[in-house]
């Protein structure tokens, strides 16, 4: 799924690494989540989001009409 969360870490000055240790999980899993191949639990959401002081739909939302379009696209 499409996401912020690559832009988010990079405006907080993170890498990949700093930003999985802070939420207790792997560099590849936040490389994953950036790159829409791994789907969060909303707990890992909301710690990504606290991390990167952000809130959960500047970071995860999408409108209805993108989310119908991946729908469709798969």
């Amino acid at each position: 799924m499409k996401n912020n969360v690559k832009l988010a870490r990079i405006k907080a000055n993170l890498t990949q690494q700093q930003l999985a240790d802070g939420v207790g999980i792997t560099r590849q899993t936040i490389s994953l989540i950036e790159k829409g191949k791994y789907n969060p639990s909303l707990k890992l959401c909301l710690q990504i989001c606290y991390r990167v002081n952000a809130q959960l739909d500047e970071l995860f939302w999408i409108s209805e009409e993108e989310f119908n379009s991946e729908e469709n696209n798969r």
